[in-house]
């Protein structure tokens, strides 16, 4: 199966789980069921400056961040570290995290949401 780039679903979120600003997703999945059951979201995300995904709690999965580019403040359980280019974080079940850019140049990373 290939999914060309004019089919995949972009889709700009305002407040994205209670986060400031807008994020734009660009979902490689329609539905979590092409996951097999395993997940809900694969997708690149893209933060402009001053835009986040507010701090979140996972109950029942857990979330891969890996940084395409850019940097980010990275919250994870409150403690503040900044994500660059190549960096993966990793939210399990029960953790909490979010995510802000703080700088003029974009933020983009691949989120992946995989049940516990």
């Amino acid at each position: 199966m290939i999914t060309r780039k004019d089919e995949q679903i972009i889709e700009t979120v305002e407040g994205a789980m209670g986060g400031q600003g807008h994020a734009i997703f660009n979902r490689f999945i329609r539905e979590p069921a092409e996951l097999y059951g395993k997940g809900r979201v694969f997708s690149i995300v893209t933060l402009e400056k001053d835009c986040e995904i507010g701090y979140h709690v996972h109950k029942g999965d857990g979330e891969f961040y890996h940084v395409l580019s850019g940097e980010g403040e990275y919250s994870d359980n409150g403690v503040i570290t900044t994500l660059k280019a190549g960096d993966t974080a990793f939210c399990p079940d029960g953790e909490w995290h979010g995510i802000r850019n703080e700088t003029d140049d974009l933020l983009v990373f691949i989120a992946l949401i995989i049940y516990s």
